[in-house]
């Protein structure tokens, strides 16, 4: 895919989240499972992040993750591509008075080495498949290296490339949702507030082979391999007890092999080496 047609579907994606940001969190945030993956990511970048340290979070969208890692004490610069986003969050920042802990800029993931803010960092991540939404993560991975300190930590969570979830959907006859990420070498179509872009998807292997030989892996969660997507609507608020269950079942099994391979998404922690 050529430089242009990527920069053009990215823009088609800011575009797409622009729309949605003024009910971004209004759709998302009453969600019990989508809270619990929440919930999940932010306990798993605790276990690493050191007290204090400054963070850069990519594609920050609404600011909740910013918000919250402000209130446990870190700095955060808080970066996306989408401007209504980033308004949400500008507004969220007056709301709580998280002036001095939060700064954000409009940037790119793929443009890091356009980042105002001149400085490196302890911490970088990124929430939510927002890196899915480029087919140049190499780019964006080997751009990590001149932004993150000595011993500092990048987290990234990523749509993975196969879903035990949408496998189990071919027993109730849905074959193009079962199989979609399987055949998305060239990308697959995704739909938000009318607005057209494409999504690709990746592996634990693919991020650790591009952030070589700066980094060392510290580990590779599932997220959502046990505990249903969100995409499969109510299901939490139908089944609380189910829901309680699963989770508990994924948390004893969320770094082992293979529930850590066949989540809908796959969280990836990775130290830079001295």
């Amino acid at each position: 895919m050529s430089v242009l047609v990527n920069h053009i579907n990215e823009l088609k994606a800011a575009e797409a989240f622009t729309k949605q940001s003024t009910v971004f969190d209004q759709l998302y945030n009453n969600d019990v499972i989508i809270q619990y993956k929440r919930e999940r990511v932010r306990e798993h970048i605790l276990k690493y992040a050191r007290p204090g340290c400054a963070m850069l979070e990519l594609n920050c969208g609404s600011g909740e993750d910013a918000i919250y890692f402000a209130k446990k004490g870190f700095a955060v610069h808080a970066t996306d591509a989408s401007t209504g986003m980033l308004e949400v969050l500008k507004q969220k920042i007056t709301k709580t008075g998280y002036n001095d802990e939060i700064s954000f800029e409009e940037c790119s993931f793929t443009e890091l080495e356009r980042l105002q803010v001149k400085q490196s960092f302890d911490y970088v991540y990124s929430n939510f498949g927002g890196l899915n939404c480029t087919s140049e993560l190499e780019k964006v991975l080997s751009s990590l290296n001149a932004i993150v300190n000595t011993r500092g930590v990048v987290t990234l969570v990523v749509i993975s490339k196969f879903c035990l979830w949408e496998t189990l959907m071919l027993f109730k006859g849905k074959f193009k949702t079962a199989v979609r990420r399987l055949f998305s070498g060239k990308g697959r179509k995704a739909h938000v507030e009318g607005k057209f872009f494409k999504c690709w998807y990746y592996s634990p292997s693919f991020i650790k082979r591009h952030l070589q030989p700066h980094f060392d892996l510290l580990s590779v969660e599932g997220l959502c391999t046990i505990v249903p997507p969100s995409y499969i609507e109510k299901f939490g608020e139908k089944y609380p007890k189910a829901l309680q269950y699963l989770k508990q079942k994924e948390d004893r099994l969320k770094d082992k092999w293979p529930w850590k391979f066949i989540g809908d998404y796959f969280i990836i922690s990775i130290r830079k080496k001295i």
